[in-house]
């Protein structure tokens, strides 16, 4: 369902792109006991399977033992075999269709699209369960045009398939956009921080305006 000013996005957690496993665990459980998380991406950039299956099992026990679903990045062959309940694809709506078949209408499937609105409608009609747009501020390193405000008040009132805000967030883009998203995705926000958890909470504050 399309966000409105009464209810506040939920919160998701995007994993760094590399981590020290047992540090990065304590710190996500701290972050999933302190407020309510509605999904947990594992977000590594290593195409080694063997620590990504590691990571997973110990990122799957932490989130399944709090309710939380965990997706991770493309790679949807290890979705079933990891026990994982999903996967975020970042192909925009290429193949969102494709993957939706081959994991079942229970699997989550989700799509990262840019600023595209057009590739967000398209995922949609392909049975995605949410896209997610970002970043919404420039940074160092990309290239990317930020995902604007007026893209997500748009989406929100025309739209129902939930979007995620992600990348490039802080404490005053988090008030702008709350009324107009219904997910929040933090990832280095909350990791680079020294801690965590504090971190998260004074965004989740920030959703209320």
């Amino acid at each position: 369902m399309a966000s409105d000013a009464v209810d506040l996005p939920q919160l998701y957690l995007i994993t760094p792109s590399d981590f020290e496993l047992s540090t990065f665990s304590n710190d996500l459980a701290a972050c999933l006991d302190a407020t309510e998380i509605a999904c947990v991406r594992l977000s590594l950039a290593t195409r080694d399977e063997d620590r990504l299956s590691r990571a997973a099992d110990a990122l799957r026990e932490i989130t399944h033992a709090r309710d939380v679903a965990l997706v991770i990045d493309d790679h949807v062959a290890l979705v079933e075999r990891l026990g994982l309940d999903g996967v975020h694809l970042t192909d925009g709506a290429r193949s969102v269709g494709k993957v939706r078949k081959t994991l079942g209408e229970d699997a989550i499937v989700g799509a990262f699209c840019g600023n595209s609105r057009h590739d967000g409608m398209t995922a949609g009609e392909l049975n995605a369960d949410y896209v997610s747009f970002g970043p919404i501020a420039k940074t160092a390193l990309g290239h990317a045009e930020p995902a604007e405000l007026e893209l997500f008040q748009w989406w929100s009132m025309m739209i129902e398939v939930p979007c995620v805000a992600e990348g490039a967030l802080s404490l005053d883009l988090v008030r702008q956009l709350s009324q107009h998203t219904d997910f929040f995705g933090f990832g280095d926000e909350i990791w680079k921080t020294d801690n965590a958890a504090e971190t998260l909470l004074a965004f989740r504050k920030a959703m209320e305006g």
